[in-house]
């Protein structure tokens, strides 16, 4: 009996497998294993990218690492323009708003404050990007504001290294060095020039950070590259000397404008370059376009009479006249118009021509020669070439180099300054070519090591002749007088231009000029001084831009130590009576 229920049991156990039931069972497993490889496909191959994306967004940083923007030197090592360390105030608007804040508090107060500006207008840029994880509040703000910031501990408020620049100089150099924006990129002058040396090459900062904003990997890393310092050819002494008389001069005469270059001679370095008006570069907030601008170099008009030593020099080597050559300078009539002078003296030596900047006297030399010679001879010089500095807003003026069909009265107004236009920094380059006897170099903003080898483009026994024959200019008589700088010799001319107004007449008032080089008897540096439609009652080179000229040039010329070549030299004493020879 136990046998057969042995045998029973067997056959019950047998029978209660269910084959539906098991394969419902693995049904339902595999298909928990589809729906868990579906969603794993789903995560890792479908939705990845996106996920991975979130992921980023929240927890991955790049942060760019800048350099330090490039200081500008002086020749002497003196800065003209530096960047100081500052901070830049950011907000993640996202988790500032996460945590509630209360913009009425005193934290929040403060920082307002800080960055100038209002707690309800700080709340109104936070609360229109609820989204954004990267928003400016402040830019450029001093170390001790920000570390101040810092200790508030605002969630959601940080930091950024950034420099803010500086100009020692302010407005003596502004329209020269120029500045630089809110991204430490150059906007005009020599920052816009060189810029891209200026900025070095930015580093990288990849890191991942936990909810709370603090790093837990660093993913990438590369360090920036600083940029050189540039050493300008500027002499800061001269510079400053340039502007503060230039500004002088325009202010007292009322002008629209001045301008002012210096040039040493033997190597084209540009030692001074002053405009007026000016701004201040360190707080240029409601500067004008007009107060920015380089007038040295923006803008050009025609030179009158700066250019009459070039006559003469074509005319000597042209075997047209000789140096105790006297021409009639009497009015005379040609086209239908007179040409006379502003004096009236029916006859001139060479050098009176200059001395006296007879406009008859260079246009009767100008008219024996042929009608492209003049033409030729001013660019030579560099007038109507640009000079290739890199300056921004840089204006090459009009040159007629290419023309073929001269009317008389043009030619002989282009031996006074008519009939082209040039900046004063061109007139600069003339007249340094013309200091160095003929030999043209190219002009340099940087500092650079003699001897600069240049190109002959004037006989310099001609050249020289010419350059004594300037001396008269600073003497008795001269329309220069006022430029004159005791003890020293100088070369120098006048210019008067009139400007062209808006009905297309010569009614727009005058340009005045005083260029020379000094000293006359071993030229070193040469200098143009430039006054803008002065309305103070004088409006001739001799009497409106000589006396800045000279203002300038005396302390530029004791400041390079060069020694006076106008002094006389003392009689040698005669020997008592009972002195013994030997």
């Amino acid at each position: 009996m136990p046998q057969i229920k042995k045998l029973l049991g067997k056959d019950q156990i047998k029978t209660s497998f269910n084959p539906f039931r098991f394969r419902l069972i693995c049904i339902g497993v595999f298909a928990c294993m589809a729906f868990l490889l579906a969603s794993v496909a789903d995560l890792q191959l479908i939705n990845h990218p996106m996920l991975e994306h979130e992921a980023d967004q929240r927890s991955l940083r790049t942060v760019e690492l800048p350099t330090s923007r490039g200081t500008l030197l002086d020749r002497n090592g003196d800065a003209l323009a530096l960047s100081v360390p500052s901070r830049d105030i950011i907000a993640d608007p996202m988790r500032v708003l996460e945590n509630n804040p209360d913009f009425t508090s005193p934290k929040w107060a403060y920082l307002a404050s800080a960055l100038d500006t209002t707690p309800q207008q700080m709340a109104a840029d936070i609360t229109a990007n609820p989204k954004r994880r990267f928003l400016y509040l402040g830019r450029k703000v001093e170390l001790s504001i920000a570390k101040d910031i810092s200790e508030l501990h605002l969630k959601g408020i940080s930091s950024v290294y950034d420099d803010s620049r500086f100009y020692p100089m302010s407005e003596s150099a502004a329209t020269l060095i120029g500045i630089v924006g809110a991204d430490n990129v150059g906007l005009n002058g020599l920052e816009k020039g060189f810029d891209k040396l200026l900025q070095g090459e930015p580093g990288k900062e990849v890191y991942r950070q936990d909810g709370e904003g603090k790093i837990i990997s660093m993913i990438d890393y590369k360090p920036p590259t600083q940029p050189p310092t540039v050493q300008l050819s500027i002499d800061k002494f001269d510079q400053y000397t340039m502007y503060t008389k230039l500004r002088d001069g325009v202010l007292l005469n009322k002008a629209d404008s001045g301008a002012a270059v210096l040039v040493k001679i033997d190597t084209g370095e540009i030692l001074g370059m002053a405009s007026y008006p000016s701004f201040n570069p360190n707080n240029y907030e409601g500067a004008t376009p007009a107060q920015m601008r380089n007038t040295a170099i923006n803008d050009s008009y025609e030179p009158g009479s700066t250019v009459k030593p070039l006559v003469v020099l074509e005319g000597l080597e042209r075997h047209l006249i000789r140096p105790d050559s006297v021409l009639d300078t009497a009015p005379y009539a040609i086209n239908g118009h007179i040409i006379r002078d502003v004096g009236h003296w029916p006859r001139l030596t060479v050098t009176g021509i200059l001395q006296k900047s007879s406009d008859t006297g260079a246009s009767h030399i100008a008219l024996a020669m042929p009608a492209d010679a003049l033409v030729q001879t001013y660019h030579a010089f560099g007038l109507g070439k640009p000079t290739g500095l890199g300056l921004t807003g840089e204006s090459v003026g009009y040159f007629p180099l290419h023309r073929q069909r001269w009317a008389d009265i043009e030619r002989a107004t282009f031996a006074f300054g008519y009939g082209l236009r040039v900046t004063p920094l061109q007139i600069a380059r003339e007249y340094a070519t013309l200091g160095s006897f003929g030999v043209y170099r190219p002009l340099s903003i940087t500092k650079v090591t003699p001897p600069v080898l240049g190109t002959q483009v004037a006989n310099p026994q001609t050249a020289e002749i010419v350059v004594h024959m300037m001396e008269s200019d600073v003497l008795p008589g001269g329309s220069g007088l006022r430029a004159a700088v005791p003890g020293y010799r100088l070369a120098t001319k006048t210019g008067t231009a009139e400007k062209m107004g808006t009905s297309g007449k010569y009614d727009g008032g005058y340009i005045n000029y005083t260029a020379g080089v000094a000293p006359a008897s071993h030229p070193e540096v040469a200098l143009v001084v430039m006054v803008n439609h002065p309305t103070a009652g004088d409006h001739f080179g001799g009497s409106v831009a000589a006396p800045i000229f000279g203002n300038i040039m005396g302390p530029v010329l004791k400041h390079m130590n060069i020694a006076p070549d106008a002094v006389p030299t003392p009689a040698p004493t005669p020997a008592p009576a009972h002195a013994k020879a030997g």
